[in-house]
């Protein structure tokens, strides 16, 4: 993966203004398509992430974990999805500013947006694109004692490189698609893995469920039924997991505690930016994904309309329909024409692509 482009706020201080055409909040991979589809349209983009790096919950959360629903893509990682994203808008040269939180969102004038960031950074746009996800996402923490003293060292609440887990003994807890999927990626690369799970039944895909039977019964993993009550060890080091079952405690040998007991979301600043919620999501129409504020538009999984799925496949749509509107706004003297990439010369030359002589309806 290539470094990703430094935050550049041009040169400005806390008091100087960066003016573009867009600020895109939230540098996920619905985001990142959003640069995309402004560029082709000859739409400027900043793009503002709490995190130090773009991808969002999917490169920081499940960067190892497979995607199966791209479009024409069978499988593939969050983290390189953000990377194939990162790749195809680089011709436009977005400018990214990592680490910083948007504290204050306000529309000063008809046709003007002031966004304001937690490092003093201030930016005048005339469209403002919310595509921060579900806002903030937090593991929920089992309530084990002193269970912060092995943070970081032998408790992991996401896996980012399944090798920093080769030939450790490895307890996953939770009975969802993360402890299943975990489970059956990281058994092949632990010296010995065990599954820890309150019942018998579990709420992942029914093909994981048997996946994970199947090794149980072969002998190559193990299940316990329980749940952790205390860990054993000291320094941060883990050397056993106790835990409560029906007949009493016991404990599980194991250096590595990965607890998947779903994630608390939190929507953060953007509850203050006095923006017409609904169950802390963003409604919009379903025709240019805009708010009910001219020029501020909500894509991804922080909007919400009727019949909405939360899929990144869903958020790109979004953001296409999204850019024809933000083109209005940014470029109100000049007419809008729609053109394909496979057919388009100019479009291919703003990709650095050369015309191949081909017509047809594109991308």
């Amino acid at each position: 993966m290539s470094e990703p482009p430094k935050n550049n706020s041009n040169g400005a201080g806390a008091a100087d203004v960066i003016r573009t055409d867009a600020v895109i909040i939230g540098a996920g991979p619905v985001g990142l398509f959003a640069v995309f589809e402004l560029g082709l349209l000859d739409v400027r983009a900043h793009l503002i992430d709490i995190l130090d790096k773009p991808g969002g919950q999917c490169a920081e959360l499940y960067p190892e974990k497979p995607i199966y629903d791209i479009p024409g893509i069978p499988v593939i990682s969050g983290q390189a999805l953000t990377d194939r994203l990162m790749k195809q808008i680089a011709p436009f040269g977005a400018e990214f500013h990592y680490g910083e939180i948007v504290t204050a969102l306000e529309n000063i004038r008809d046709g003007l947006w002031r966004v304001e960031t937690s490092e003093g950074k201030i930016f005048e746009a005339p469209v403002v694109v919310i595509a921060a996800g579900g806002g903030s996402f937090q593991p929920k923490k089992p309530p084990i004692p002193r269970i912060e003293d092995y943070e970081g060292t032998s408790v992991f609440y996401a896996v980012r490189k399944m090798e920093a887990f080769r030939g450790r003994h490895v307890l996953v807890c939770g009975g969802g698609d993360s402890a299943l999927d975990w489970t059956l990626s990281l058994a092949p690369v632990a010296a010995s893995l065990s599954l820890m799970h309150r019942r018998d039944s579990f709420r992942a895909a029914p093909a994981s469920v048997g996946k994970m039977r199947a090794l149980v019964k072969a002998g190559a993993i193990k299940f316990y039924q329980g749940q952790p009550v205390a860990l054993h060890g000291g320094g941060g080091l883990l050397e056993s997991v106790e835990a409560k079952g029906s007949d009493g405690n016991f404990r599980v040998a194991c250096d590595i505690l990965l607890p998947f007991f779903g994630l608390t979301m939190k929507l953060g600043p953007v509850a203050d930016w006095g923006i017409n919620l609904r169950e802390n999501l963003i409604p919009v129409d379903t025709e240019k994904f805009e708010t009910d504020r001219a020029g501020l538009f909500a894509i991804g999984d922080i909007n919400t309309y009727p019949g909405k799925l939360k899929l990144i496949l869903s958020g790109f749509h979004e953001a296409a329909l999204m850019a024809q509107r933000a083109f209005r706004y940014v470029h109100p003297d000049k007419k809008l024409v729609f053109q394909y990439t496979t057919s388009s010369s100019s479009l291919q030359k703003k990709l650095g692509v050369s015309l191949k002589g081909t017509r047809g309806e594109g991308i």
